[in-house]
């Protein structure tokens, strides 16, 4: 049911915007913290958690035409915190185990993973991996997500300016990577 802002302006309920929300930008969310993550099901519950949030706080939320910039960066947010805590677990997993571990959980290959192994982009995405966590946020917000510097400067709550810093100096590492590999 939508409501009337001040302004006389019609604003949908928090039910029916998220649900707009979710068909417009699901699919490619969880693209984008699946980049960020490498996990299917960490990638999914980032994504998910940044709808209930949007939903629980429709009422508050200012701009209601900038709550897709907010589920990105709540996102990118979500993805942080995930890697922060994985690095966490590994840490301890290898204490305990007196071993070092790569990776202490492994998923099943996606559909979505077994497409991109499939095609010459693995070797471009294992290197996108490799780069520094600001620079491979940036590539993969502009290259996959399409988004314009500004929604990623949004998104990531850095300038324009750093944004494409970070962009130059990502893209120049993998381009020296990607002729580099035979």
């Amino acid at each position: 049911m939508a409501e009337r802002e001040r302004g006389g302006e019609v604003r949908p309920s928090a039910d029916q915007a998220v649900t707009e929300l979710y068909a417009a930008h699901w699919s490619g969310l969880v693209r984008l913290a699946w980049l960020l993550l490498r996990d299917d099901l960490a990638a999914e519950e980032v994504v998910q958690d940044a709808f209930i949030a949007v939903h629980r706080h429709w009422d508050g939320l200012r701009d209601h035409q900038a709550a897709a910039a907010y589920l990105r960066r709540s996102v990118v947010n979500g993805a942080r915190s995930g890697l922060r805590h994985r690095g966490v677990e590994e840490r301890y997993l290898s204490r305990e185990a007196g071993e070092p571990t790569a990776h202490a959980r492994r998923t099943e290959a996606s559909a979505e993973d077994r497409a991109l192994q499939s095609e010459a982009t693995s070797s471009m995405i294992a290197a996108l991996g490799r780069l520094p966590q600001r620079q491979r946020e940036v590539l993969t917000m502009r290259y996959y997500l399409d988004l314009s510097e500004a929604e990623i400067a949004d998104a990531l709550g850095i300038s324009a300016g750093s944004v494409k810093a970070h962009a130059h100096r990502g893209l120049a590492t993998l381009r020296d990577r990607m002729e580099a590999t035979p």
